[in-house]
């Protein structure tokens, strides 16, 4: 990913969007607490130059890493990353899913039938020379309770959820596909 970011900061190849599962571990931004990391040895856990905390990602949850050109979308973070936002929104909205932005809180929530809340889906992104890298992570059906092993985010007192928890039935290639056509709608055609 590192090194086409930088060749696309460097006009050599075109932006790209990869969309992929992991297989189970966790990821550390550059903001992660260590005393946010519950149980180190319950999977590998990998330091990246994302922003955000720690996070799961696994089987079962879609993970989209957008590396795009923002020279030529506006030179705009923040409105990249309510693209980002919108973008999730939008595609679960395609699934009878009523998730939104919460003040102060990064990532994607839903309202869960008891009236709490949760997390569906987390953002960290990083910018180097205008090209975005890293993305997003979308929960269809992973084993939530890997999640245990971290305080998601660094939010304690809110869980994670998913689509699967929701009651929805979704396959991978049909959010793929709702991801790409509200993509295209937000930012624009791009090379998938």
């Amino acid at each position: 990913m590192e090194t086409r970011t930088a060749s696309i900061a460097a006009g050599e190849e075109s932006e790209r969007v990869w969309l992929l599962e992991h297989p189970a571990l966790y990821t550390a931004g550059t903001s992660a607490d260590s005393r946010d990391l519950i149980d180190p040895d319950r999977f590998p856990v990998f330091k990246t130059g994302r922003g955000g905390q720690y996070t799961y990602h696994g089987p079962g949850q879609r993970v989209g890493y957008f590396m795009l050109d923002l020279k030529t979308r506006g030179r705009d973070v923040r409105a990249f990353v309510a693209g980002l936002e919108d973008l999730v929104i939008t595609t679960l909205a395609d699934f009878n899913v009523a998730a939104d932005r919460r003040a102060g809180r990064i990532g994607v929530w839903v309202n869960l039938p008891d009236g709490s809340e949760a997390k569906i889906a987390a953002i960290g992104v990083r910018i180097r020379r205008w090209v975005s890298f890293h993305g997003i992570s979308i929960n269809v059906n992973p084993d939530l309770s890997h999640f245990s092993g971290i305080v998601p985010c660094g939010i304690a007192e809110h869980g994670v959820t998913s689509l699967e928890a929701l009651s929805i039935s979704a396959t991978m290639t049909e959010l793929d596909a709702a991801l790409q056509n509200n993509f295209t709608k937000i930012f624009g055609p791009i090379e998938v």
